[in-house]
């Protein structure tokens, strides 16, 4: 979670379901940009009467448009992410909203403080058990944009991923730093967790994505966690797109 509000009155929240309440509910203030970012992403802070954190907000009116991508659905996308993420039970994406904002709108996302002591280049490349596990996630939502700098490492720990808003492409687009287990048999956790995403994706899950996407890129989504179970294996890059994406940090 982000560090502790300023304001004596106020507390982070203490758990994902008091974030995702403060996220909702809470006023934004807006307090910077993120000049870095290809589209408009902002920073802030976001209060109830109680609660109070950092956060980012994407309006949807400030995505810049991508051939490969429909026009206005990034966040749609970030949503599902973290939809998928929260099914899969790892809390690869942090707390993740759709709502209105100052500018329409828009993705706001609970503020992840990273481990400023960790060196990036060489955490990446370790043999981590979050890190696979992102690997898989990476996987089933075909993300396009695995950059070292959406790779968060918290002081506590814990490992969180962002800027998932190219993700679920009905083309095989997957584009990421973490090919270190490419090719090798997935864990027995990642396959009982696949196997319980297939089913949820065939229900309930599979409904809720449908508010945020196609009915084929659903369906391609179900495809990908069905044949990741069907190989038992890590995917490999397919030579067809680049492996990497750029710049990679």
């Amino acid at each position: 979670m982000s560090e502790q509000p300023v304001d004596p009155e106020l507390r982070a929240p203490a758990d994902d379901a008091e974030a995702l309440q403060l996220l909702r509910d809470g006023e934004i203030d807006l307090e910077g940009r993120l000049l870095d970012a290809s589209n408009v992403t902002l920073v802030g802070a976001v209060r109830t009467a109680t609660l109070a954190a950092e956060c980012v907000y994407k309006p949807v009116a400030g995505e810049r448009p991508l051939w490969d991508f429909p026009d206005g659905t990034l966040a749609g996308r970030e949503i599902s992410a973290f939809l998928v993420s929260e099914a899969m039970g790892w809390q690869v994406v942090p707390p993740t909203v759709l709502r209105d904002g100052p500018f329409g709108p828009g993705m706001v996302q609970l503020w992840i403080d990273g481990d400023e002591d960790v060196d990036l280049p060489a955490f990446v490349r370790r043999d981590d058990p979050a890190l696979r596990r992102m690997a898989v996630f990476d996987a089933v939502v075909n993300n396009a944009d695995r950059k070292g700098g959406h790779i968060i490492p918290t002081p506590a720990g814990h490992v969180y991923g962002v800027d998932h808003g190219i993700c679920f492409s009905i083309d095989p687009k997957l584009r990421t730093l973490l090919w270190r287990w490419a090719g090798k048999p997935l864990p027995a956790e990642a396959v009982a967790v696949l196997e319980r995403l297939g089913d949820e994706l065939r229900g309930d899950l599979g409904e809720e994505l449908h508010e945020h996407l196609t009915r084929r890129e659903v369906r391609t989504t179900q495809q990908r966690v069905a044949e990741l179970l069907r190989t038992g294996r890590h995917p490999e890059p397919s030579g067809e797109w680049p492996a990497l994406p750029w710049p990679p940090f």
